[in-house]
Parts: structure tokens; C-alpha cells; sequence
């Protein structure tokens, strides 16, 4: 039995969503909770693998019940549940306890063909940014990252719209063993909110490792003055890390949505991306 779990988190204290040994991590901690529930080890698949102190508003992920698991969930205290999928994400926020930095907002069962990972069809970040014009808000200090400069929200938008589509960014993503850095920018936008933070919205098929931090800070850079709008395509072009800007902070970003297609469709999207990334010998992960 496959069952979908929407997942968020504050990742201030977390080592990233991967398992690793001896450290507290997102996936650790949910698949400690669903073990004490289901009565043996679960483990979850992922939308997308974030880093160390990225955030999720919207995480996606599945998890594979046996029938002696599975019939753990359909029945508490002796009782048969009447929504034992829907039922879950309560049983594992009672695990978790009061006030946690990680939740299950809803489970369900998973239409046929769902893969977290493969039917992806995009990943949405979004990435929070003060500059003088607003100042330091202790109250946001976890998600929001902050420049001591004025910013021009109008040369970073423009230079943000320059990157959009399909290119190699090898010179915005850290360099994995035998990863593909070619990816699908579907959008980058950033704009001031109601309080004068800045704002980017940035969506891609898929995300490379450090490439949304690097974005963000290349056209920081632009907004600083210290790049041109232009300049931001060229660096990406010469397929090269550089050091003519910084790539910023964890804390300000958070994952936002993860889009899927039609349940129709989500088998052959998982057996595409599954073809695409064993052909480019690459791994699509997240954010990392």
C-alpha cells in the first residue's frame, strides 16, 4: 500500500532531509515516528533531498506499507479506522509531540503510478531576502536572510528573467560525481512584498545542488551592484563555477510546492524521468 504524505518543516536544526548517521535529520525523524506507528521500518521516498537549514512549506513524499503494516494503520486500539490513509498524519504528529519543527499536513493513499520523486513534474522554491530597506526582523531570523545593502528589485528581476529555460548551469549548481547539471528553469521572478522584503519565486523541472542559493545570490550581486543584468546569463554560459558573486545563506530558503500532472499521467512521468536520468547518468535531486 502506497501512501502520499505532505510534509513541512522548519530546517534550522535540521541536517538536511537525508538519513546520515549520528545526525538529526528530516527523513530520520519521520521515519522514526512512522516506525513507532506501523511497528517496523518505512522508509520514505522524497520530492525533493533539501540541505541542511532549507525549509519546506509543501514537501512531498511516499512511503510503501506491507500487509502487517498497512493493517497497523487500518486499526488503533482495536478499532478499525474509518480513513486509516487519512488518519495517519494525526497518529504521526501525536508521535512527534507539541510544537515540533517537522509535521505531516495530510496523508492520503496514492493514486496508481505516484512516485514522489519520478512524477514530479516541477519543483517551486521561494527564497526570502532583507536589504536595508527593511532591516533585520528578529521575528523572521530562521527563513530570511539578510544584506546589509539596498537592493534593486527591478535589476534583480530583470536579470533573473535572463536565465529562464533550458541550459546547462553547471556554474550555478556544486559539482556531484557523475550528476547532470542540465536542467529546465520554468521561472525566476523576484519582487518586494507587502513588508519590502525581497522575494524570489524560482520553478524548475528540477533542482542541482546549490543551484537555487547560487541563483539568488547571482542576482543579489546584480541588485548590489556589483554585476550587470547581462552578466548573469554569461557566467552561466561559460559552464564554470566562479567566484564574482556569493551564494546565500540556507536559512532564507524554503521549498514551496511540487507539481505533479494528472493522475492519469503519473506513471509515464515517472518512467520518463526514471529513462531521462539512467540516460544522463544523473541524479535529479533537490536543492541540496
Amino acid at each position: 500500500m502506497r501512501i502520499r504524505l505532505d510534509i513541512a518543516y522548519d530546517g534550522t536544526h535540521f541536517r538536511g532531509w537525508a538519513t546520515q548517521p549520528g545526525l538529526r535529520t528530516v527523513q530520520g525523524t519521520l521515519e522514526a515516528a512512522l516506525a513507532r506507528i506501523v511497528g517496523s521500518e518505512a522508509r520514505l521516498v522524497v520530492a525533493g533531498r533539501t540541505d541542511a537549514g532549507v525549509h519546506a512549506a509543501d514537501q512531498v513524499a511516499h512511503v510503501d506499507l506491507d500487509e502487517e503494516q498497512w493493517a497497523r494503520v487500518q486499526t488503533r486500539h482495536g478499532h478499525a479506522a474509518s480513513d486509516p490513509a487519512g488518519s495517519l498524519a494525526r497518529r504521526i504528529r501525536g508521535v512527534l509531540g507539541s510544537y515540533p519543527d517537522v509535521t505531516v499536513t495530510r496523508t492520503s493513499l496514492a493514486p496508481e503510478g505516484f512516485d514522489a520523486r519520478f512524477s514530479a513534474v516541477w519543483r517551486r522554491y521561494r527564497y526570502r531576502l532583507a536589504d536595508d530597506t527593511v532591516g533585520y526582523d528578529p521575528m523572521r531570523r530562521n527563513d530570511t536572510t539578510t544584506i546589509r545593502a539596498r537592493l534593486d528589485v527591478e535589476q534583480m528581476d530583470a536579470a533573473a528573467r535572463t536565465l529562464i529555460g533550458l541550459h546547462d548551469f553547471a556554474a550555478y549548481c556544486k559539482p556531484r560525481d557523475e550528476a547532470t547539471t542540465i536542467r529546465t528553469l520554468l521561472d525566476y521572478r523576484w519582487e518586494r512584498d507587502a513588508e519590502g522584503v525581497l522575494v524570489a519565486e524560482v520553478k524548475a523541472d528540477a533542482f542541482c545542488h546549490s543551484m537555487v542559493r547560487a541563483l539568488v545570490g547571482a542576482c543579489a550581486a546584480v541588485g548590489e551592484g556589483k554585476l550587470e543584468v547581462d552578466d548573469v546569463a554569461r557566467l552561466r554560459d561559460e559552464l564554470t563555477r566562479t567566484s564574482a558573486f556569493k551564494v546565500l545563506p540556507a536559512r532564507g530558503l524554503t521549498l514551496a510546492e511540487v507539481g505533479y500532472p494528472a493522475d492519469d499521467l503519473l506513471a509515464a512521468r515517472a518512467e520518463q524521468t526514471r529513462a531521462r536520468r539512467d540516460h544522463e547518468v544523473g541524479r535529479f535531486s533537490d536543492e541540496g
